[in-house]
């Protein structure tokens, strides 16, 4: 904005004189800043137009006495100005402090005041300096500071939260320590957590030995983020395990599931792949509800299994699930994997799912750890919208 008082003093000043205070008066007005002066053997004080406003104090009262001035300070920085006083009766040459000052009920200014001593045959007789109100500046500095409190606060917030449903997944389904080894088959899984700690959500995995020998394998991801999907993901979970003693087939066992989504798991729907593995035969018996089919690695080459049908758990009642059979061979390893793996805000899915196939191919069954990770690296590293589960199962003999 254009300071036309100022504008129309410069074009009014007919003297040097005059301008040069002019100009003066427009710095102080510009910088909020005034000059002020006290006499102490005569108490004469003396203050710049500015120093009034800064003070909110009438010019035609005059200013404030040297005596007077810590009745306008506030009370809790009135040992400032006493130090600062001191210091220039003392004799030093500059001296500078901040200390706020009160003009109304409610109405505290922030000042920075630098001083120095008018010198006498005997010492100071006085003192001049500089007053600027910076109550702006320090109202914009303790905002930022605010600000930066609450993230701060933010950031460890979330950062507890994360490890306490961290804490509770491992809680309820925790991660195996290295590659399970079984008879002719090694098995590995990983969980990887979303990195935005909102976004922790209900993925799950199962790989146990039945009593009548057969392998269940099993991942699924229920709908939702946060403690509710982990506690709902508990449920599902515990459900097929207690459901898989009866020894029914993959896709009776989700049949039953649907209908727990459906009448006990109110507002949620799930995604889950249920397999058998006869460690005899190598016949896998799998069925899905919405989700990715396997990935089969086979002498170098990776490729998604037929997908038999199954909608989402949860979507509606009494669709049959459909179950498919694969035998495995010698050499072969097996992916089940949920969305979260390969599906990427920043990318579509089927660019997600070549490069899982890619980097698929590599993997080999004397090595299940080692390969998981590689896929893992090789397809971005954690997603930041979904965690993911991602089980391998190697067929070594």
């Amino acid at each position: 904005m254009v300071d036309v008082i100022g504008a129309a003093g410069l074009l009014g000043a007919e003297t040097d004189a005059e301008m040069l205070a002019v100009r003066l008066a427009h710095a102080q007005r510009l910088g909020n800043m005034g000059w002020a002066e006290w006499h102490l053997h005569t108490g004469e004080t003396t203050w710049s137009e500015q120093v009034y406003a800064i003070f909110g104090r009438d010019p035609g009262q005059g200013p404030i006495a040297l005596p007077d001035l810590a009745e306008h300070v506030e009370p809790g920085d009135a040992a400032t100005l006493d130090r600062l006083l001191w210091s220039v009766l003392q004799g030093e040459e500059q001296v500078q402090a901040e200390f706020r000052i009160r003009r109304r009920p409610g109405d505290l200014r922030d000042l920075r005041v630098v001083l120095e001593p008018l010198a006498g045959p005997g010492g100071p007789v006085g003192m001049h300096g500089v007053i600027q109100d910076i109550t702006g500046r320090r109202r914009a500095e303790r905002m930022v500071s605010e600000s930066r409190r609450q993230l701060l606060e933010a950031r460890e917030q979330a950062a507890e939260e994360r490890h306490v449903m961290l804490a509770l997944r491992e809680a309820i389904l925790p991660a195996p320590a290295g590659c399970l080894d079984l008879p002719n088959t090694g098995i590995a899984v990983r969980y990887v957590p979303a990195e935005k700690t909102a976004n922790l959500g209900g993925d799950w995995f199962e790989a146990a030995q039945a009593a009548d020998g057969r392998l269940l394998l099993a991942i699924g991801d229920v709908s939702g983020h946060g403690l509710p999907a982990i506690a709902r993901m508990a449920q599902l979970r515990h459900a097929l395990v207690g459901l898989a003693m009866t020894g029914q087939a993959a896709n009776r066992l989700l049949d039953w599931l649907n209908e727990l989504v459906l009448h006990q798991l109110t507002d949620t729907t799930a995604t889950a792949v249920i397999g058998h593995l006869d460690p005899e035969t190598r016949v896998f018996a799998w069925a899905q509800a919405g989700n990715l089919a396997p990935i089969l690695v086979r002498d170098g080459a990776a490729a998604h299994l037929g997908q038999p049908r199954g909608v989402l758990l949860g979507a509606v009642s009494g669709r049959p699930y459909e179950l498919a059979t694969t035998r495995l061979l010698p050499g072969d390893v097996l992916l089940m994997f949920t969305d979260g793996l390969v599906e990427r805000r920043t990318r579509d899915i089927e660019a997600g799912l070549a490069l899982a196939l890619a980097a698929a191919r590599r993997i080999r069954g004397e090595d299940l750890d080692g390969g998981l990770d590689r896929l893992l690296a090789d397809i971005g590293g954690p997603n930041p919208e979904d965690d993911a589960c991602l089980l391998g199962v190697g067929i070594l003999g």
